[in-house]
């Protein structure tokens, strides 16, 4: 990305994925804008790096001044909200951010005349391997917000990459997802209740993640053939979740407590992950799973 004006607007950079990418670019020499909710927080690591932070009210007029006021080269968009099993209260919060937030995203690009957008998607837009079966309400909104950005690469200048992303794990992981479950338990030694542990699961390690973002940045930058690209963000490993739990066990020497098949597998349980999907090029994992599961386990001393 050697002649272009390192300047990003980040979505997300609150999250787990979003807070390393940001901080990625600031140690990379970018100058990185974020949108932020009222109220949100960021990581001080990133507002003491330089992070720039701009509060969005809801509307679209509010985010068209963001966009014009950062004036960035690239828009990596992370924001969204995850729920697996939604209740009807749900719906409506799902939809905001999932889809009108991104759509007004889409809309402060088209008007500051931003060229490149780098999008998240999720693996779980293909249930049972289809071209489009979503696991869940989310899954459905990630489907819908990417049938938005068809139309504005299609009516507009703006070109874009979605990466569609699987497990992800790493150091500074606050969200209540596997490892945290089994680092409470370990600590607790109390029992855990699991699934039957059937299901393979695809974790990639968090630096690996925040390349794949940087490799799709560098091709938007370089010139896409297509007006938009999709690609996988996998391991290429997929890993059955008893053996997952025996390893997370021995490289942490840690015994864990482990009740299987004392809970039902979730409605739609993804058994096996989606695997008809195009590879990112110039992209790979580079960090294998025993050696992530140490490096997460050492940031928590």
């Amino acid at each position: 990305m050697e002649g272009v004006r390192k300047s990003a607007l980040i979505t997300g950079a609150g999250g787990f994925v979003g807070g390393h990418l940001a901080h990625r670019l600031l140690h990379e020499g970018w100058q990185v804008h974020a949108i932020v909710r009222d109220g949100s927080r960021v990581g001080d690591d990133l507002r003491h790096g330089g992070l720039i932070t701009h509060v969005h009210d809801g509307s679209t007029q509010c985010m068209i001044n963001i966009v014009r006021d950062a004036e960035p080269t690239i828009a990596f968009h992370l924001a969204s909200l995850f729920i697996a099993e939604h209740h009807p209260e749900q719906v409506e919060p799902l939809i905001t951010s999932n889809v009108l937030f991104g759509a007004q995203l889409l809309e402060g690009l088209r008007s500051a005349k931003v060229p490149f957008l780098v999008n998240t998607g999720t693996s779980w837009q293909h249930y049972g391997d289809a071209e489009y079966n979503p696991v869940c309400l989310y899954a459905a909104t990630k489907q819908a917000f990417e049938d938005i950005v068809r139309y504005y690469t299609e009516a507009t200048p703006l070109r874009a990459v979605t990466l569609k992303l699987f497990d992800t794990y790493g150091p500074n992981d606050h969200r209540q997802k596997l490892f945290a479950l089994l680092r409470r338990a370990a600590d607790s030694g109390e029992q855990l209740l699991m699934s039957p542990g059937e299901q393979l699961i695809d974790l990639v390690y968090i630096d690996d993640v925040v390349d794949a973002f940087l490799a799709a940045a560098a091709r938007l930058i370089a010139g896409l053939e297509e007006r938009r690209e999709t690609y996988a963000v996998s391991s290429g490993k997929p890993i059955k979740l008893r053996d997952l739990v025996d390893l997370y066990a021995s490289v942490t020497a840690r015994p864990l407590h482990i009740v299987w098949a004392a809970r039902a597998y979730r409605t739609r349980e993804v058994m096996v992950p989606w695997s008809a999907y195009e590879s990112l090029p110039n992209w790979q994992p580079m960090v294998t799973l025993e050696n992530g599961i140490r490096l997460a386990t050492e940031a928590y001393g």
